[in-house]
């Protein structure tokens, strides 16, 4: 028995109608389009899909390729400037003694000897001494010359110089009398300045030196205001004032 053919849905629609039509065309092919479309569609979703894992892929094995070809040098970091520490203080000098070679003094007083012959010898009592010559003697003297030398310096004692009046004291000079350059004003210039100074026996500051500054005026002012500072109380060792060298941080800071 011969299969019969059932019609599309396009057929019927377009029994009486003319096929050459663009529409019957659309609607003949329609669903040939639709898979066509469909299979376009799935495979650019799975390259989106797809492109993240194969891109996380290549790149993964380019930085393993890199890392096997590449050297790489490590370099130390650099340190933190650190405030240079105060030189040591100079070690005292040995005590010079210097003798003064005086001249002998040739006088011009001399002495007249004679030579006894056999003939007056025996015409001479053996009793009768000689006759005593007079000599001078000049005594040479050695003078010595002492030097005295330099006091030593220390960094450590047992009690430190202090300003009088103690830190606050000092605190309220510096803010009275710094004055704040005007060329670090028009540049912004901000930061600590330290000086170190000596503190001698009698409190007076000598040897005033920056070691470590900032530029812009601040450090000829921070020098300045420490040379003016009034004498400090000296520092002792074993109860004995002595030289001390002093460290101090001055902060230039802008309000």
């Amino acid at each position: 028995m011969e299969k019969q053919r059932v019609e599309s849905l396009e057929e019927i629609v377009f029994k009486t109608r003319n096929k050459e039509y663009g529409a019957y065309v659309l609607r003949h092919k329609y669903q040939k389009y639709t898979t066509i479309a469909m299979i376009i569609a799935i495979f650019i979703i799975g390259a989106i899909v797809a492109y993240p894992v194969i891109a996380a892929y290549i790149t993964k094995n380019r930085m393993i390729i890199e890392n096997k070809t590449v050297e790489t040098e490590m370099l130390n970091a650099p340190k933190a400037e650190e405030p240079p520490p105060p030189p040591p203080p100079p070690p005292p000098p040995d005590v010079v003694q210097q003798q003064r070679f005086v001249a002998p003094v040739v006088t011009s007083d001399s002495v007249e000897t004679t030579m006894a012959t056999q003939d007056d010898l025996s015409n001479k009592p053996n009793t009768e001494a000689p006759a005593e010559e007079n000599l001078e003697v000049v005594e040479t003297k050695t003078q010595v010359i002492e030097q005295e030398a330099p006091r030593e310096i220390f960094t450590v004692v047992e009690e430190q110089p202090t300003y009088p009046g103690g830190d606050e004291a000092r605190i309220r000079f510096l803010q009275a009398n710094m004055k704040y350059p005007e060329e670090a004003k028009e540049l912004g210039v901000q930061g600590k300045v330290f000086v170190t100074f000596v503190v001698e026996i009698d409190g007076s500051i000598t040897d005033v030196k920056v070691l470590r500054g900032i530029g812009s005026g601040c450090d000829d002012e921070a020098v300045r205001v420490v040379k003016s500072m009034p004498r400090w109380v000296p520092g002792k060792q074993r109860g004995v004032p002595v030289r001390v060298q002093f460290n101090l941080p001055i902060n230039f800071k802008l309000q």
